[in-house]
């Protein structure tokens, strides 16, 4: 006897239709063009993992930089200060220090300079 797999291909078509809820006409409704959307989704939300580790990246390298506008220093020139003093700070920290609490970058920037 032959084996068609009805119930199998309904939960996985049930699958994709949910997960699909909010696309826009056939994108939702018909299985081939739905398919191709979830797929598709699913690289561009892959490589939108990808690129918010660069723009976030980018965004505290800004907000360094514009903590460093008080003390006449550019981004470039304090990384290198810091590798000289051997401090051994984040990125991320950094831009929350420099956003957040002032002083306590006020107080690195400063160590660096030594």
């Amino acid at each position: 006897m032959r084996v068609k797999g009805g119930p199998a291909s309904r939960r996985k078509h049930k699958k994709i239709f949910k997960a699909n809820k909010g696309y826009r006409m056939s994108r939702k409704s018909l299985w081939h063009p739905s398919n191709e959307a979830y797929l598709h989704a699913g690289e561009y939300a892959f490589a939108g993992r990808r690129l918010r580790r660069r723009d976030l990246r980018s965004l505290w390298i800004t907000r360094i930089n514009a903590g460093l506008l008080d003390f006449d220093l550019s981004y470039s020139k304090f990384t290198a200060l810091l590798k000289k003093a051997r401090i051994e700070i984040d990125r991320k920290i950094l831009s929350e220090l420099a956003v957040s609490n002032i002083p306590a970058f006020k107080a690195i920037v400063e160590k660096s300079l030594k």
